[in-house]
């Protein structure tokens, strides 16, 4: 079966939007039925809405916690709550010392 590319309009902002034969082809190799409602633009903008984070869908906003560096005295955000005798590495010192797998 050929695609050719055929012009959709955003039931979101009304643009004019291209539904490209790849994209078709794409759609028919996951099982989708029907053509894509709205434009690339707002289908980016719905997932990071429903997810609540920008550019993910899936994954959560991560706490950051701050600390200083124990190598070169920055102020480092980390993914981690610092624990107390533990050494917290900004992430230049931490690429330094970290040891390759």
């Amino acid at each position: 079966m050929t695609f050719q590319d055929k012009p959709l309009q955003c039931v979101d902002c009304g643009t004019a939007f291209t539904f490209s034969a790849g994209e078709q082809e794409f759609f028919q190799t996951k099982g989708y039925m029907n053509d894509p409602k709205r434009c690339p633009t707002c289908r980016q903008a719905r997932r990071s809405q429903r997810s609540g984070v920008e550019g993910s869908p899936y994954r959560a906003p991560r706490q950051m916690f701050t600390a200083v560096c124990a190598q070169c005295g920055k102020e480092a955000a980390v993914p981690f709550e610092p624990r107390e005798g533990r050494p917290v590495y900004c992430s230049d010192c931490y690429n330094k010392v970290r040891t390759p797998r």
